[in-house]
């Protein structure tokens, strides 16, 4: 035990994206641009649904759980990516490594929950809207919210406690900008089948799960949709779940690349499996709160009355 404990003790080399090393202060302008608008549009996001009371309904809740989710999950990895842009590779100790990879890997399980709470949310608002506030109660909704971060939470953690038994006697050079499971499990000298398989077909089916679910409110909400008498009321129920299916698109179909790719694409080169996954971290995060800004009208009304106070004068 006490071998194993000594060998977890040294520090890990993160090198940043291997072969484009040259390339790095450039690639770092847009990676800082981007990470500043997730950044500044996350935190507008959360601000107004703070303190407008006109968005204190559960949709808006969700919505602030999904702000803060990317918030964390783009935090845990662009400054760390920055800094080994600007400065060269960076050195993490182990403890920082395990605490980078939860955070990394909660926030991509979490955030897979909250749009699954958003599809019920609008599942219930559309097909039946009269129950809406007796089915979405301020207390079902922080039921929601605490089921699913403590799902994700028992998910992920069995990767910190797998990663940390592993014993490290050889290379602890991170061909990466930021430590994932699979990636210092692959460092390690001892047997890792054990972390292959939970790292990879627990979470994912998790997700997979999620999927299905989501896939099963959204057809519902269609069959209700289409029910509808009205022309302009089924183009206001579509409205009101655009912004939603463009988030739940932007989110699913780079990870599920990005894990295939990852998985059965060996003849991808790794310089590109690396900045795809950079590029996951930070883009969106930073496209969520202008998909909901642009398409949501109550969030875009605030907005514009918050960055151009004198306009609704103007217009008056």
């Amino acid at each position: 035990m006490h071998n194993l404990s000594s060998s977890n003790t040294g520090d890990f080399t993160l090198l940043g994206i291997p072969g484009l090393e040259q390339y790095h202060v450039w690639i770092s302008i847009p990676f800082c641009f981007v990470y500043l608008v997730a950044t500044v549009g996350n935190g507008i996001l959360l601000y107004l649904i703070a303190v407008e009371r006109s968005l204190h309904a559960p949709m808006f809740f969700f919505l602030s759980m999904l702000a803060m989710t990317d918030l964390i999950l783009s935090t845990t990895c662009v400054p760390k990516t920055l800094t080994i842009f600007w400065r060269g590779p960076q050195k993490i100790g182990f403890p920082g490594c395990l605490t980078q990879l939860f955070f990394l890997h909660y926030s991509f399980v979490l955030d897979s929950a909250i749009l699954l709470a958003m599809a019920f949310d609008r599942y219930v608002a559309i097909c039946s809207p009269l129950r809406y506030t007796m089915i979405l109660t301020p207390g079902s909704t922080v039921k929601i919210v605490v089921g699913i971060s403590l799902r994700s939470f028992c998910v992920i953690v069995p990767c910190v406690f797998l990663a940390n038994r592993l014993p490290f006697c050889r290379t602890r050079i991170i061909p990466h900008t930021y430590c994932e499971h699979i990636g210092v499990a692959r460092l390690a000298c001892a047997d890792i089948s054990v972390n292959i398989w939970y790292g990879f077909c627990v979470p994912i089916m998790t997700v997979i799960s999620d999927v299905i679910l989501i896939a099963v409110s959204y057809t519902l909400i269609l069959c209700a949709v289409f029910r509808l008498p009205s022309r302009d009321a089924r183009h206001k129920a579509l409205g009101t779940c655009g912004s939603h299916v463009c988030v739940i698109l932007m989110f699913y179909i780079p990870a599920f690349f990005s894990i295939l790719a990852h998985r059965f694409g060996h003849n991808v080169p790794r310089t590109f499996h690396i900045l795809f996954a950079n590029l996951y971290v930070v883009i969106p995060p930073a496209l969520n709160p202008i998909v909901y800004g642009v398409k949501t009208k109550q969030i875009r009304d605030k907005v514009i009355l918050l960055l151009f106070p004198q306009v609704p004068m103007i217009q008056a």
